[in-house]
């Protein structure tokens, strides 16, 4: 892809994001967006069905983004806590966009991408370390982990970002080993 179209795309994305953080998807016109980047609408459809479309392939673009962070960084060594810093990076490095997203309750492509990400990790590294676990067993521990940590994220999110990464990586990796009562109430076992 050469620069110019890098560039008119990646305009054509911000410009949706900033239109996103101000209303809905369904009130956001193809018209609007090409007015707003300065271009002309046989640019958009150059590259885009719809807005629907454009919202879909950013939903892509990032989900990639995080399975490349979750691959580049935690592939020495699997923790709950390294894999969170390597999806939090990617989180902080795209705030308006996933401030935009977990406001908006009809874009979960994104979730649903990460939600496998963690569940192929849990599996194998569940699989490696403890022989016999059943795949039914694997799946609600799984389960149960993003959606403990979604809870984590999206009170992150909510609260604009208020911790370091390393502060809510910690957090998700004691509750997600220790589980509750030990991260509420700081007993030792």
């Amino acid at each position: 892809m050469d620069r110019r179209t890098k560039y008119t795309q990646n305009i054509i994305k911000e410009t949706l994001i900033d239109l996103l953080s101000e209303k809905d998807i369904t009130k956001i016109t193809v018209s609007e967006i090409c007015q707003i980047a300065d271009i002309n609408r046989a640019t958009f459809y150059r590259y885009y069905l719809d807005v629907y479309d454009l919202l879909e392939k950013i939903e892509e673009n990032f989900s990639q983004e995080l399975i490349e962070a979750y691959t580049t960084e935690v592939i020495t060594e699997y923790t709950v806590s390294n894999f969170a810093k390597a999806l939090l990076k990617v989180f902080i490095e795209n705030k308006k966009l996933v401030k935009i997203l977990f406001a908006n309750k009809t874009t979960t492509n994104f979730l649903e991408e990460i939600l496998e990400i963690v569940y192929q990790t849990c599996k194998d590294k569940w699989e490696q370390d403890l022989p016999g676990i059943s795949q039914e067993d694997i799946e609600y521990a799984s389960i149960f982990l993003f959606n403990g940590a979604l809870g984590v994220i999206n009170f992150w999110i909510k609260n604009d970002f208020d911790k370091d990464v390393n502060e809510i990586a910690h957090i998700i990796e004691q509750l997600a080993y220790f589980g509750l009562k030990k991260y509420i109430y700081k007993l030792k076992f």
